[in-house]
Order: C-alpha cells, then sequence, then structure tokens
C-alpha cells in the first residue's frame, strides 16, 4: 500500500479561451480560476480539493515578464493571494510567484513534490494563464480594461489586499541575454533561436534548403497533433510546406523562420494542475484512477548567455537532466510510451532529440499537445498545458510513463518530468540538483571578448526581419583562423565575439541565400558594437 506521505497528482485542468469580444473575454486571473476549478473537479474532490490548498504557485504571467507584452489594463501586485480569495482557497499560507522561464511549471511541480515528501505541504496548486489575445485585440480595438487591482477585480478593499512582496519568488531573476548581446540585438528569444539553428544545419552537414524542408517536416508532426486537439489554438494540420515556404500570412520572422516555425504567444489558455499526499488524497476521496506520480525529475541550467555557451548545436544541461530523470525513474528511452517535447522553436526540439538520443520521426511522437506554434505557447506557463495532457493521457494507459521536457530562456534553463499512474518503488528523493549543476558550471567553453577587431570567421548568424522585409544581422563569430583552429581555442583563434553587418540590402540577402557558416571577414568596433564585414 502507498504511503500516505507520497506526494501524487490529483487533478488537472484547462482551458482554451476563444472570445471575440474583449469585455465578454475572461482576463488571466479569470482563466486561473477556471483551470483551477476545473482541476479540482477533475480530481473528484471539487470544492474541498481547493478549501484544503496551503500552496498556490503562479506562473508568472508574460505582461510581468516582459516590456513587449506589459498590459496597459493594470496588474495584481500579489497574483496567488488574488487568485487564492476567488477561487476559496482560505488556508493558503505559501504563496508563490515564479521568476520568468518555460521550464518553471515542472520546477514548481519538482519542488513542491519534495515539500509534500518533507510534510511542508499538504497540498497545492500550481497554474498560470496568458490573455494576450484579447489584450492585443483590445488595444487594436482602443478598448479599456480593467484586469488589475481594484474592489471589482478581487473582491478585497486595498487596505487589506496584500503587499508587493507577499509571496514567495521562485526560479532565477537573472535575465536571459548579456548587456554586450543586448548591444548587439540579440536579447529576444526570436534573436537568439536562429543561432541555434543555422549552427544545428552546419553540425548535419545540410544545404539550407534542406534544412528548411526538414524544419518544416518536424514541425507538421506537431502541427497534426494540434488538429486533432480541440484545446489547440492553430487546427489547420498545416503540411511541411506550408510551415518551411515563406507565403503571404507566413512570412520570415526571423531567418530561417517563417511564422508557422514560431511560438504563438498571441492566445488565450489557462492550465492548472493540484498536489497532495496520498494520505490527504484518501481522505478527501479522490479515486485511485485519478492519481499521477512523478517517477523522475530534474532541473540544470547551461552557461547562462549565449555568448558562453560551448557551441550552438548541443546542450550538456539537458543531456545531464535527461540522464538524471530517467535514472531516478530506474527507466530507459525504450520505456517512455509518450513524449512532450519543449517546442518554441525546431532549434529546441533538435537538441533535445539529440540529447535523448530519440529520433525526430519516433513513432511515439514528439508531443501530446501539438505544441508551441500550434497548440499555443501560453507565456510562461505552456508546460502546465503539457503535464495536464499527460496527466489525461498516462491515466487512458495505466501504468505506461510520459516524459515532458522544458526550457526556459534561450536553451539555458532545463527540468523534466516523468508521470505514471502506478506508485514508484522508492521514496520521492531527486539528487539536490545543485549536485551536477556544478560539474556542468565547469564545460568547457570558448573565451569571449566584448570588443572584437581583426581577422574572423562567422561561427553562426541569423538575419532578423520587420514588417518591410530583412531589418538586420546577427553574427557570433570567432576570432583569427579557420574554424579548426577556433574549436581548437587559444589565445586569439579561438575568442568569440558577437557582432552586426553593414545594413546593405544586397549582403542581408544573400546571407539567406548562401551559407555563411564559416565565411571568412573583419570584424571592427567603434568601442560599443562591433560590426562584421564578410570577405
Amino acid at each position: 500500500m502507498t504511503d500516505d506521505r507520497t506526494p501524487v497528482l490529483v487533478g488537472c485542468g484547462q482551458t482554451t479561451q476563444r472570445e471575440p469580444d474583449p469585455h465578454a473575454a475572461l482576463a488571466p486571473l479569470d482563466l486561473m480560476a477556471r483551470a483551477a476549478r476545473l482541476a479540482a473537479a477533475d480530481s473528484g474532490a471539487g470544492a474541498a480539493l481547493l478549501a484544503a490548498l496551503d500552496t498556490v504557485a503562479v506562473i508568472r504571467l508574460f505582461a510581468d515578464t516582459s516590456p513587449r507584452f506589459a498590459s496597459p489594463f493594470g496588474r495584481h501586485a500579489n497574483p496567488p493571494a488574488t487568485l487564492a480569495r476567488r477561487i476559496g482557497a482560505n488556508q493558503v499560507r505559501r504563496r508563490i510567484y515564479t521568476h520568468p522561464g518555460g521550464n518553471m511549471p515542472q520546477y514548481c511541480i519538482n519542488r513542491l513534490f519534495e515539500a509534500v515528501a518533507r510534510g511542508d505541504v499538504g497540498a497545492a496548486l500550481v497554474v498560470g494563464a496568458e490573455a494576450l489575445a484579447t489584450q492585443k485585440a483590445a488595444q487594436r480595438a482602443g478598448i479599456t480594461l480593467a484586469w488589475g487591482d481594484g474592489p471589482a477585480a478581487d473582491g478585497a478593499h486595498p487596505a487589506t489586499r496584500p503587499a508587493d512582496d507577499d509571496f514567495e519568488p521562485w526560479g532565477v531573476a537573472t535575465r536571459g541575454w548579456s548587456d554586450v548581446e543586448e548591444r548587439h540585438g540579440a536579447r529576444a528569444a526570436i534573436t537568439a533561436y536562429p543561432l541555434f539553428e543555422n549552427a544545428i544545419r552546419g553540425a548535419l552537414g545540410r544545404s539550407i534548403g534542406q534544412h528548411q524542408a526538414e524544419m518544416g517536416r518536424l514541425l507538421a508532426r506537431f502541427a497534426a497533433v494540434a488538429a486533432a486537439n480541440p484545446l489547440a489554438d492553430r487546427r489547420a494540420g498545416y503540411s511541411a510546406a506550408q510551415i518551411a515556404q515563406v507565403a503571404p500570412g507566413n512570412p520570415t520572422i526571423a531567418w530561417p523562420y517563417t511564422r508557422l516555425m514560431c511560438a504563438n504567444a498571441f492566445i488565450d489558455q489557462g492550465a492548472a494542475v493540484i498536489l497532495t499526499s496520498v494520505g490527504l488524497a484518501r481522505r478527501l476521496g479522490v479515486p485511485r484512477r485519478k492519481w499521477v506520480f512523478l517517477h523522475g525529475c530534474a532541473d540544470a541550467h547551461d552557461h547562462w548567455f549565449i555568448s558562453d555557451r560551448r557551441d550552438y548545436h548541443s546542450s550538456p544541461a539537458m543531456h545531464r537532466v535527461f540522464d538524471e530523470a530517467l535514472r531516478m525513474a530506474g527507466a530507459t528511452l525504450a520505456d517512455i510510451a509518450a513524449f512532450d517535447i519543449y517546442s518554441c522553436f525546431a532549434s529546441a526540439i533538435q537538441i533535445a532529440c539529440d540529447e535523448l538520443g530519440l529520433p525526430p520521426d519516433d513513432a511515439r511522437g514528439l508531443t501530446v499537445t501539438g505544441g508551441l506554434p500550434y497548440f499555443g505557447g501560453p507565456g510562461n506557463n505552456y508546460v502546465s498545458h503539457a503535464i495536464a495532457t499527460m496527466m489525461d493521457r498516462v491515466r487512458a494507459q495505466p501504468g505506461q510513463r510520459g516524459l515532458v521536457t522544458a526550457n526556459g530562456n534561450y536553451v539555458t534553463k532545463h527540468s523534466a518530468g516523468i508521470y505514471c499512474t502506478e506508485p514508484p518503488d522508492r521514496p520521492f528523493a531527486p539528487v539536490d540538483p545543485a549536485v551536477y549543476q556544478a560539474a556542468l558550471d565547469q564545460v568547457p567553453h570558448p573565451p569571449f571578448t566584448a570588443l572584437a577587431s581583426g581577422a574572423a570567421q562567422i561561427e553562426t548568424y541569423t538575419v532578423t526581419h520587420d514588417k518591410t522585409g530583412p531589418s538586420g544581422a546577427i553574427v557570433i563569430g570567432r576570432l583569427g583562423g579557420g574554424m579548426q583552429q577556433c574549436e581548437q581555442g587559444g589565445e586569439r583563434g579561438g575568442v568569440r565575439f558577437i557582432a552586426n553587418t553593414p545594413l546593405d540590402a544586397a549582403l542581408l540577402a544573400e546571407m539567406q541565400a548562401v551559407d555563411c557558416l564559416g565565411r571568412s571577414g573583419r570584424v571592427s568596433h567603434d568601442g560599443r558594437v562591433n560590426t562584421f564585414v564578410p570577405g
């Protein structure tokens, strides 16, 4: 009989909103409340489970993450406290509001399972939501919405509302880009991931055309899953050619990515999962068929800034996280029946597959939701949807295991969880991530210089676009001689830099049509920004 202290997931809920009227649409906190109530209902315990919650963890809103997504309609000083009041969770004593990162839902599950096993937490809710589609529609229509704190919004007088700092800020506050990267325009996901993509193409030895077609084929398999998922936002079931080829409605966003290759942030979606101890689940009457256990998990990160990575086609931290999660579960890759591989961009999928040893066309499939470009990419909260969907999948296939992977920043922060309806054969006790993070921090990488001058070669690159077409280029390069010499390191030959190219239309067009990986040239600087000119 499973020990009463064993942590277990007992409920999951998801919602996708397609309300065209911004006045009628639910705000993000309302979507969270709906998802939480759905999760409680899913458990069979309903309001009793919400009343038993002592911990609420809210995944950080994109409005509080990036100025690009800032809401003009107000904000909540303490989202977990506001949400707890809305759902009748009046016994909550721990309020968590995470730092940014697509890894954070799985990270929270991992940490909260540990807390339940220690007896520090009895029942916890992990929840998040975005309503960026409604926000965008309202802004375009000149409509004002009341989404932030206020008596009408949450039923509490401002004088009794918890202060801004009355929550635990889980995760890492450090931003994902360096000052040097920001000066060269490499601070956003859409400029960082194409750098990885082109490096992957080079490592695989593909031509530009071959790789574009392969990206289309990879992502078409995700689109097909989304087409069959009623909660998915894009359900057209796009073909490989529709995804890969530039066309009206599918422009290049940052080369080589088209619009249909990118995570779709402008959606309204919410998801929640609830976990308890087995003992509390029994006392609340949660049916055994609803229980889902976490058999293995791990968390780690690569060198924080992309300028410091070992290379741009692999991830030592991903590899270690996957190995640790499988080891803890006592499983091999062959024992996994279903996967949800984090899919913000094709490069994240390919690197994860490589580090897992999983063929991209594996018959088991790479997603249970349809992935971030087609199911939807609700800010930092996508993985809550992946976990909820995986719970439903393994419940329908008792005894089978499902692996969810998560990725934050720019192939930076990694998390994984292995789920199953059968209880694990050992107490929940993952290795402290600090143990293996220490080794990952020592992974060798090329030296980096903020200001570069001299002969150089391109290590990887991308061409950025705006609504009018190519708008610039970002180059990561190496000083000195040939790339072989660069790979061997050295005082000059291996020094890495980041640069822009001149804003020359012919050059930007050429860099997209002709493979420039390894191309020689010269780099110079003005004391602040590096400029690379191909030879």
